[in-house]
């Protein structure tokens, strides 16, 4: 029953906002809507940062901004430059200070904690776009003479000065854009709460590198605030990030590439010590919902986060080409990268080309990715530095890579992984876990390998490569005792002691009801498994207007007596004690697959439930 604003590029801000007398700039609407209320957007190019100024109240109770209904309406955190003249070859053009404002991104440099690699050191947030298409920044004139579809830039007192390769386009007849702001929406605040974003457009913003050890940014951002929606967009030319969920700046700020005076891995550490004493809840952050977005063309991010995308909803998106231009490098850089995702559910996503997956980095806890579709990334998921429970189910990893397992306390229930799995324990960084569905911390440990469970999946092997950390299949956890019991026996047989006692002995390794393909191999301790080394899978998946996974399956399929796995019979984590539940504590039960169908009709192994013997061509299109 709130009020209706609307925003044309055909109004003025000094008029009601009516339908009849629209605003001129959605940042007009965003400073006065309240609870309630609904800011609808009319088609056109609005070239602003927009920050709401005020909270939704609840659920029932948001500010809703969005396009109008078939409409594009376009946020760019760029403008339009002309004025090109030629020299030497290459265009320049001069860009007064005013056009910035308090923010140039050509002086703005990539910096920060964990990036460790930029192709150049002194790369900027500023970006050159010629018909939409972004350029490359390199490191001189000289460079821009000899490198198609590059610019270069130089900042003084009251211009900057840009010097571009078209590669023969006349920039007359282009349009040529630079971005000029960090954000295209974003509020200036924490604590905005409750607000819905839909059907936009945007692109184009100055985003600044964002590890989990500094104020995160993304061209769309809820800064530290509660119970987001953020729908139906297409996101694409950040230079970093697309959406941020991510923390805020008063529990540290790049303190290890600022001072040096402690390893990044204890600021990150004191981050999540410091971000509970500042009130980090349920109650107050988190609890956004991601869905029905395409995401494209980012240098860091599709989506980023530490600690504020906790206890919320990632689903049904369509994210590529992220990172995978190579211009800068360091470790924070995938799809969807998200630390401290507690109870967080990441479903029924599409992420390709990308240079990693999905990367959930410390207190993945209650954390579940399932039903979601991964090739053509250099690695799929990656799971690090976490104690469980965390649930990989249903999942379709199709790249060279499938699964970097540097974690503990994970389930793997139903998957195909047709890429190598790469293994390796982390001993030298004691990270957090939490009591049951909170913020609240619990402890922390050290990742000594193994404590994972793999029940009724599919590996597919490759039996050319012999890397000592890389596996096809579950052969690292030979060795393993299978029962906790048996894990006990162990650790008492080892003599007296404290911790050195438990980093002699190997974690329990819980692994049954599994098919290998193609030379992939089985842990030693499984009782029921189908090994085949004479069918060649011929595992693939293709694109066209539809994508289908095309795959052949061992005959003795059926004889893999399969059973639907919940709460009641995944073993619980040895470190958190938790079990393997819904976020709202209630029992799981993994009896949908890839599509949504029912396993209790037919549960077979792997993703997709009704799988058969022999060739498979199955539609991934949902």
């Amino acid at each position: 029953m709130g009020r209706i604003y609307h925003v044309s590029k055909q109004g003025n801000d000094k008029n009601a906002g009516t339908q009849e007398m629209p605003f001129f700039t959605i940042s007009r609407a965003a400073g006065i809507a309240e609870a309630g209320d609904t800011v609808i957007v009319h088609e056109g190019i609005y070239r602003e940062s927009v920050s709401p100024a005020n909270s939704g109240k609840n659920q029932s109770r948001r500010i809703v901004f969005c396009a109008a209904e078939n409409e594009k309406a376009v946020i760019k955190g760029s403008e339009v430059i002309t004025g090109w003249r030629n020299m030497d070859g290459i265009s320049v053009a001069e860009i007064p200070k005013s056009l910035f404002g308090d923010y140039n991104p050509f002086a703005q440099l990539l910096d920060g904690d964990w990036l460790v690699e930029p192709i150049d050191p002194l790369l900027h947030t500023g970006m050159v776009y010629i018909d939409g298409r972004a350029m490359k920044e390199v490191c001189g004139k000289n460079e821009v003479v000899k490198t198609e579809m590059s610019f270069y830039a130089e900042v003084f007192d009251e211009k900057t000065v840009v010097y571009a390769n078209f590669a023969g386009a006349d920039p007359d007849k282009s349009e040529i854009e630079v971005n000029v702001r960090k954000t295209c929406f974003f509020p200036e605040i924490t604590g905005i709460n409750y607000i819905t974003v839909r059907g936009f457009e945007m692109a184009q913003a100055a985003t600044v590198w964002s590890p989990p050890t500094a104020q995160q940014f993304g061209m769309l951002g809820v800064n530290w605030s509660k119970g987001w929606i953020i729908e139906d967009n297409i996101l694409h030319d950040s230079r970093c990030s697309a959406i941020c969920v991510g923390k805020e700046i008063s529990t540290g700020h790049n303190l290890y590439s600022r001072y040096h005076t402690k390893p990044g891995y204890q600021f990150q550490l004191e981050t999540a010590f410091s971000a509970v004493h500042n009130g980090w809840d349920k109650e107050t952050i988190g609890s956004h919902i991601i869905r029905n977005n395409i995401i494209y063309d980012c240098g860091q991010n599709g989506i980023v986060g530490n600690l504020g995308g906790a206890f919320s909803e990632i689903y049904s998106n369509h994210i590529y080409n992220i990172g995978n231009k190579h211009e800068f490098f360091g470790w924070e850089i995938a799809g969807i990268k998200l630390h401290a995702a507690i109870d967080t559910v990441i479903r029924d996503n599409v992420i390709h080309d990308c240079w990693l997956g999905t990367w959930l980095d410390w207190q993945a806890q209650g954390t579940r990715v399932t039903s979601n579709l991964y090739y053509g990334n250099e690695k799929d998921l990656f799971i690090e530095v976490t104690h469980g429970p965390h649930l990989i189910d249903n999942n379709i990893f199709a790249s060279a890579v499938s699964l970097q397992n540097a974690a503990q306390g994970g389930a793997y229930i139903n998957n195909i992984f047709m890429g190598e799995i790469i293994y390796y324990e982390v001993r030298d960084r004691s990270t957090p876990y939490h009591l049951n569905h909170s913020t609240e911390l619990m402890g922390t440990a050290v990742v000594y390998g193994a404590d994972d469970r793999f029940y009724q999946n599919i590996f597919v092997g490759n039996p050319g490569n012999n890397d000592e950390f890389m596996y096809y299949g579950t052969n690292y956890y030979n060795g393993c005792p299978v029962s906790m019991e048996e894990y006990i026996d162990r650790v008492r047989a080892n003599g007296r002691g404290d911790i050195e006692v438990y980093y002699n002995v190997r974690q329990p390794a819980y692994i049954e009801k599994n098919i290998y393909i193609n030379c992939a191999k089985p842990f030693d301790g499984e009782k029921e498994n189908i090994v085949s080394e004479t069918v060649n899978s011929n595992a693939v998946i293709t694109e066209g207007s539809d994508i289908y996974l095309e795959i052949n399956i061992p005959h003795d399929i059926e004889k893999i007596d399969t059973q639907i796995m919940s709460t009641e019979n995944i073993p619980t984590p040895r470190i958190s004690e938790h079990p393997f539940e819904n976020p709202d504590g209630t029992l799981l039960f993994l009896d949908r697959d890839f599509f949504g169908r029912d396993r209790r009709i037919r549960n077979g192994i792997g993703p997709v439930s009704d799988i058969r013997a022999g060739y498979n061509k199955i539609k991934l299109n949902k």
